[in-house]
């Protein structure tokens, strides 16, 4: 579980550090005295749950919190503040929670007892996939993974969007160039991107997320924690994070999601 804080104020901000710490001790919890900074953080590695300051100078944390909503809908949101002003605008936002100044263990702990978005890392899983909204892959420790190259991004998307079933190399060449002729170099293309989606999931420990048969590849759903295979089960946080956007990044991804829905 990874956790961001967020607070301008630097005694506030220790604080809010410490109670979540001794309310998570097996969390990953990263601090920053600067909106700009965590939004970064939350973008280049995602982020489980963010507790964020309200007033702070440059950026509001309900201005925050709909940046933060636009990477992840899912994202469990946590205002901290000393006004009470601010309650209709966090709810309206879908927050997690609302925590009153002075921070302490014992209200962090309550807040996180009720997330308006469960974290229940399936079992054995060895990633966590995004769907909703922009599509991420994340390892285990909440680091987003990283591909060499954006189309074997797009391939994992897609096996993942198949949800195990086998896929050929003509299949998956035909949704990621649509109408160009599968001809040899073509052929040579996608294999070159395969080649280069195993390699990035080798070097991180994950290639077991794929199955490689002859001329063709299926993900292993078995090994992944994903939103969209829980939205498809009605897991009920999975089904209140989707914001009616799948894939959000492929052109292809909303037409085979309607499909699944209707």
């Amino acid at each position: 579980m990874k956790i961001l804080c967020v607070d301008d104020e630097p005694l506030a901000l220790q604080m809010l550090e410490m109670s979540v710490k001794k309310a998570k001790p097996e969390a990953t919890v990263l601090s920053f005295r600067k909106p700009k900074d965590l939004l970064l953080e939350a973008e280049l590695n995602g982020c489980d749950i963010a507790f964020l300051d309200i007033q702070m100078r440059g950026m509001t944390g309900v201005k925050l919190a709909k940046e933060l909503k636009e990477i992840n809908p899912k994202m469990n949101i946590i205002f901290v503040t000393g006004f009470s002003d601010y309650a209709t605008d966090a709810m309206s936002l879908h927050a997690s929670g609302y925590i009153m100044k002075p921070v302490n263990q014992e209200k962090v702990e309550r807040e996180l007892s009720d997330l308006r978005f469960p974290i229940e890392p399936k079992k054995d899983a060895i990633l966590r996939v995004q769907c909703f909204g922009n599509f991420d892959v994340f390892l285990p420790n909440g680091e987003r993974l990283r591909f060499e190259r954006s189309k074997s991004k797009e391939i994992f998307a897609y096996l993942v969007h198949k949800q195990g079933s086998s896929c050929a190399t003509k299949e998956i060449a035909a949704v990621l160039f649509e109408d160009a002729p599968y001809d040899k170099k073509q052929q040579n293309y996608v294999q070159q991107l395969i080649s280069a989606m195993m390699k990035s999931l080798k070097a991180n420990g994950v290639e077991a997320s794929v199955s490689k048969g002859f001329n063709s590849l299926a993900v292993n759903p078995d090994v992944i924690d994903c939103d969209y295979y829980r939205f498809k089960e009605l897991d009920s946080g999975a089904v209140n994070s989707y914001q009616n956007e799948y894939m959000s990044q492929y052109y292809w991804a909303d037409f085979f999601f309607d499909d699944d829905l209707y």
